[in-house]
């Protein structure tokens, strides 16, 4: 089966389908709605082959279904028939959850996404469970508002990174992962990781949202999203 994987972001939307080694991409913004984040992504991959569509979405996803309209995006995305729109069967999960799944390599695994969010996700047991961790309360507002990209821009890199160090030694005592990955746009502005940490990368995405059909096809290995919902954004 071709696959045709899409990373939808707060500033970019990347696509990637199976057999293709180059990824293409185009701006989205607080402005695109679901209907033209469809139709610049049919235009874009054009000449591409694909049986079925997986989607990485920054928001709240249940059995395929979004269920709160994105932070950074247009409105227009809740109740949105992304099977009708494609014509091709249509996988959707959390974004943090997919760039998880490309990432994991067994045991229990922490996802920790800094981009212009903080995306969450926890593997444990093959299953991916996606987090809302970033919107719960941490010192005066929410982890979020201190390792987001705009916390980045607001305090500067030298107290982003202590908060970032801080808000993964408090989720890692909690959670007790085995390892822990750290993806995002924002990773690279770390100078060097903590402990049990590995640099993820955005790339993951694409093999998460490849893996989403091997999973659908009855493989054993690749890990399974849960039916939860995830409220995490990495974008």
């Amino acid at each position: 089966m071709d696959v045709l994987v899409l990373d939808v972001g707060g500033t970019h939307v990347k696509i990637l389908a199976t057999g293709q080694t180059d990824k293409r991409e185009f701006a989205s913004g607080p402005k695109m709605t679901a209907r033209q984040m469809v139709t610049q992504v049919k235009r874009l991959a054009r000449g591409w082959r694909y049986d079925a569509v997986s989607i990485g979405y920054p928001g709240p996803v249940l059995h395929d279904r979004v269920l709160a309209e994105p932070h950074n995006l247009g409105p227009g995305w809740v109740g949105f028939d992304f099977k009708r729109a494609f014509g091709r069967p249509v996988r959707v999960i959390n974004d943090a959850a997919m760039q998880a799944l490309g990432s994991y390599r067994g045991g229990r695994m922490l996802f920790l996404g800094l981009g212009t969010g903080l995306g969450t996700a926890l593997i444990a047991d093959g299953i991916v469970e996606p987090m809302e961790i970033g919107h719960l309360p941490y010192l005066k507002h929410t982890y979020e508002d201190y390792v987001s990209e705009q916390a980045l821009e607001r305090m500067g890199k030298k107290k982003w990174r202590k908060h970032v160090a801080d808000v993964i030694e408090r989720l890692s005592a909690a959670l007790e992962p085995d390892e822990i990955v750290i993806g995002g746009g924002n990773v690279r502005h770390l100078k060097e990781l903590p402990p049990h940490c590995r640099a993820g990368d955005n790339a993951n995405a694409f093999a998460g949202g490849f893996k989403l059909w091997e999973t659908a096809g009855g493989s054993r290995s690749a890990p399974r999203a849960s039916a939860r919902k995830g409220k995490g954004g990495r974008a």
